[in-house]
């Protein structure tokens, strides 16, 4: 008795101190996202100050209100939401519809291809000869850099392969009895049916659309085809209060400051993934457990 009871004492103190773990990983994670957010919120002038760390200690808008009404940080939202949506649509459909491909077992020098994709996970020809091929196409300066390079990714293949080959063969059999070709079969049959794996790819490749900013900083020049993270990106690295001000629009208080608008910017910018996450969460935990379970 006395030794069960002290074993049952000592797992209770084992998961109170796993559950101050996790709060205490959870705190460091959070906070710095909490304490952006409450300055962002706070009057710029003062926030230079410091010492704000929970709650804004004179609130205000007028940084957000800057973001808003500045035509230059909207040009940039404009173009990563364009580049976003349309950059992961082309992504998913594309990537999808080679995958099925790969899928089939019928399809002649599967087993090369496979193998060939894989080297590309592993070795890629390095900046300077892919910036000469993008030169070459006559992307540079163009829209498409955002779209066209990004449309295959063979780690996604191997997921979307992955998922295709567990859909019941009989689905097909029964479309192509009815007259279906592959193109109907693909798009009206299986895409249906996969909405947990193309859910969770969605998921990834937007994630990685809307924070990309290295894209637009090599190979975009002009300033309304720049995304709002090159943008940001250079407003932080040049850490230039003069092209801050040149960004915001006439009537703003002066007590918005540069460090202020950045920060506001940030928040603009996370904002729009993160409330999309909850609803893209319940396909994105099926999408992971993909071809964990045979049989």
């Amino acid at each position: 008795m006395f030794k069960r009871n002290r074993t049952t004492a000592g797992d209770a103190a084992f998961d109170a101190v796993n559950v101050l773990i996790m709060l205490a990983v959870c705190f460091v994670t959070l906070y710095p996202i909490w304490y952006v957010l409450v300055n962002s919120f706070n009057e710029g002038q003062d926030a230079m100050r410091g010492g704000i760390y929970w709650w804004p200690r004179i609130f205000s808008l007028e940084s957000y209100e800057a973001v808003f009404r500045s035509s230059g940080i909207m040009t940039a939202m404009g173009v990563t939401v364009a580049k976003t949506l349309i950059g992961t649509a082309v992504h998913v459909f594309f990537t999808a519809m080679v995958a099925y491909a790969f899928s089939r077992r019928e399809l002649v020098g599967q087993k090369l291809y496979i193998l060939l994709g894989t080297v590309t996970l592993f070795f890629n020809s390095g900046l300077i000869p892919y910036y000469l091929l993008i030169r070459d196409l006559h992307l540079l300066d163009n829209f498409l850099v955002y779209i066209i390079p990004a449309m295959f990714s063979f780690f996604d293949l191997i997921i979307f392969m992955t998922f295709f080959r567990e859909i019941p063969d009989g689905l097909e059999e029964a479309a192509k009895i009815d007259g279906a070709n592959d193109l109907s079969i693909f798009v009206r049959v299986i895409i249906p049916v996969s909405m947990p794996v193309i859910a969770t790819i969605a998921l990834f490749h937007g994630v990685y659309q809307w924070n990309d900013y290295f894209t637009g900083m090599i190979y975009i020049n002009n300033m309304d085809l720049q995304p709002i993270q090159t943008y940001l990106y250079r407003i932080v690295a040049q850490s230039s209060s003069n092209q801050m001000a040149a960004a915001m629009p006439g009537g703003i208080s002066k007590n918005v400051t540069s460090q202020s608008i950045k920060l506001a910017t940030m928040v603009v910018t996370t904002a729009p993934i993160v409330l999309a996450y909850p609803f893209l969460q319940r396909y994105f935990v099926k999408g992971l457990m993909i071809g964990s379970i045979k049989g």
